[in-house]
């Protein structure tokens, strides 16, 4: 697993995004290929965060970065650090 950049969260977790990772948001999003710094930086500087519906997974938000009105990034944790799930742009408000 090739990590292809890192951020660290509000809550001072290292969060992984890896190449594998950062190919499947961009092979169904291609819209938010030339976005990979907003992708990062929404779970540095999110706007809003929410539990996911999968226990461990958290989703970040941030408004304005990106193709729409808002970006939402999922990141999956574990006790020690995280890595990015995936991402997508939305356009209601979470």
């Amino acid at each position: 697993m090739t990590i292809l950049a890192t951020a660290i969260d509000p809550r001072g977790r290292v969060v992984r995004l890896t190449v594998e990772r950062w190919a499947h948001v961009v092979s169904g999003h291609p819209e938010l290929e030339p976005f990979r710094a907003e992708v990062l930086a929404a779970v540095e500087r999110p706007d809003r965060t929410e539990p996911a519906r999968i226990a461990g997974e958290e989703w970040f938000f941030v408004r304005g970065a990106g193709p729409s009105s808002w970006l939402q990034v999922v990141v999956a944790f574990t006790e020690t650090d995280g890595h990015i799930v995936t991402a997508f742009a939305r356009r209601k408000s979470p």
